[in-house]
């Protein structure tokens, strides 16, 4: 089929009599690749017939094939979505969906659903990132990695559509200061390529690797009866769809900062991580941020040099081309790192101040009461009834956790991202352990020490485990075992650290201010920064306190 013959048979199709079901009207929305047409009850999807490389739509058995894609890849995220392939056949200006004689085109039949439902046209809340990189996690948990010979992830793999997509964007612009930013793009890609290809061969080894939904951003996902629908998953490429997670997820994070969405990006990129456990994903996401920048750049390119736009359109998709140039761009600055350690007893509210941190400041949280019980395979709201240096809780178990902690930050202070660990950190070794960490990575380093009088936390210790929502066991057996081991702050720790006590009203923008303050200032000389490893553990160490 040609483009025009697909007007004229798209044309017909907005006809109520094309149908086999009661039909009011027909709505029409086009994109760069597909027609969908919302006709009563459901939306039908059909293809254009194009050939761009990266994809293939050219002949009427391949566009057939992808229908069938099409409803395999996203039953899996929006299976009372998709219902069917479905055929139009009749003549190209008396079209009737699957009728009788040739068949002139084949299409998808969806549930319809209204568009307000999209993530793009409602309020992006904090409950509905946490749900969503929840949902996303699991549903990558659940998949099957890549076979070792199916060369799906490879390095070469990476990088052949990033440089497609600048052979398509440049085809298709004419502005020379913008061609010059491509080429600075350019440039940092394959220099970053060349870095990162032991780390992407690797995560391909790990069985990272996996056959993805391929294009989640926000207007590819509905909230639908209260029910995460994610849907057009990529299926005409199964390059583009056999994907590092670490891609899929650098496309939504993309997609909520370009829309000035901040703060549900960082909700939504902890609660992944914590989630999954994947940190190692933080090496390569700014990577396939940029790649994933590029493709909506590369999508609004092939929009606009269609010739069917009215010129006002056009110069809008042009606008939002500059943009995601702009934020591809910034996505491959530099800047200083930042180490926060946030520390006190069970029931001073660490947790609960590190998570309101985590979405106001671009922080990697790490949390011990997670890590501690991934490190024994367990999920964190699981109950272990563990006793005071039994169970999960035994000395060495502690070491192991602070250990993990530190190496995950690392990692993460490493990949150019900023970390808060949070902890008890009551033992004074273990919070110089990572200020060495910080002036390693020459990062900015404050502590926010947290505490309140006894006699409050064990009122929010006893009232936490009556609850039984949140991930700490500790009960006030271990709050009085902490109580009495803490070891105070120095004069140097002093110095970089916020101290609140939070039986009191603190306002959070002034605590913003108090931490933006101390990581920005320089590091103190640090009294060994050799350290590497912590000194041997003391008697008074070796027990839970020490946590």
């Amino acid at each position: 089929m040609k483009h025009d013959d697909l007007s004229v048979l798209i044309e017909a199709l907005r006809h109520p009599r094309a149908y086999p079901h009661e039909v009011d009207g027909v709505e029409h929305i086009e994109t760069h690749i597909s027609h969908v047409l919302l006709a009563g009850e459901y939306a039908y999807k059909f293809k254009k017939p194009l050939d761009l490389g990266f994809l293939d739509f050219s002949t009427l058995e391949r566009r057939r094939f992808c229908c069938a894609e099409e409803l395999r890849l996203n039953r899996r995220l929006a299976p009372d979505l998709y219902l069917d392939v479905v055929t139009v056949n009749g003549t190209l200006d008396a079209p009737r969906i699957d009728g009788t004689g040739p068949i002139l085109e084949y299409g998808v039949r969806m549930r319809r659903f209204p568009q307000s439902a999209l993530l793009d046209r409602r309020p992006v809340t904090a409950e509905l990132m946490t749900r969503l990189a929840e949902h996303i996690a699991d549903f990558h948990a659940g998949l099957p990695p890549a076979g070792p010979s199916s060369g799906f992830g490879t390095p070469a793999r990476v990088l052949e559509p990033m440089l497609e997509n600048l052979t398509q964007i440049r085809a298709r612009l004419d502005d020379p200061e913008a061609q010059a930013r491509l080429e600075s793009l350019e440039t940092w890609i394959r220099a970053r390529f060349e870095t990162l290809t032991p780390v992407i061969e690797q995560r391909r080894a790990e069985g990272f690797v996996r056959e993805c939904h391929g294009d989640m951003h926000r207007g590819n996902i509905a909230l639908v009866d209260d029910r995460i629908l994610i849907f057009d998953a990529i299926e005409f490429n199964p390059n583009l769809r056999w994907i590092d997670t670490a891609s899929e997820i650098a496309f939504f994070v993309m997609d909520l900062e370009q829309e000035g969405e901040r703060s549900a990006a960082h909700r939504f990129l902890n609660r992944y991580l914590e989630r999954s456990g994947d940190y190692g994903a933080l090496a390569v996401l700014d990577f396939y941020k940029v790649y994933r920048a590029l493709v909506r750049a590369k999508v609004l390119a092939i929009r606009w040099d269609q010739s069917d736009l009215p010129t006002a359109e056009a110069q809008s998709l042009r606008d939002d081309f500059a943009r995601y140039l702009d934020l591809a761009l910034s996505y491959t600055r530099t800047r200083r790192l930042h180490l926060l350690i946030a520390c006190g007893l069970p029931g001073s509210g660490k947790s609960r101040l590190s998570c309101r941190l985590r979405e106001a400041l671009p922080l990697i949280h790490l949390r011990s009461d997670i890590e501690r019980k991934r490190l024994f395979g367990l999920g964190e709201l699981a109950r272990t009834a563990s006793s005071i240096d039994r169970g999960i809780y035994f000395p060495r178990a502690t070491d192991w956790t602070y250990e993990r902690l530190h190496r995950l930050a690392d990692g993460i202070l490493a990949s150019g991202y900023d970390v808060l660990v949070d902890a008890t950190f009551l033992a004074r070794r273990r919070r110089e352990h990572f200020a060495a960490l910080a002036h390693r990575h020459r990062a900015g380093f404050a502590i926010l020490a947290l505490e309140a009088p006894l006699e409050v936390l064990r009122e929010r210790v006893a009232r936490r485990l009556a609850e039984g929502a949140d991930v700490s066991e500790a009960d006030l057996s271990v709050l009085e075992r902490q109580y009495a081991s803490r070891q105070p702050l120095s004069d140097l720790e002093h110095s970089r650290a916020l101290v609140i006590d939070t039986s009191r009203d603190n306002a959070f923008p002034e605590i913003l201010d108090h931490l933006r303050a101390l990581l920005a200032a320089e590091p103190a000389p640090e009294r060994n920064p050799n350290v590497d490893v912590p000194p041997a553990e003391s008697s008074r160490d070796r027990q839970r306190g020490s946590a």
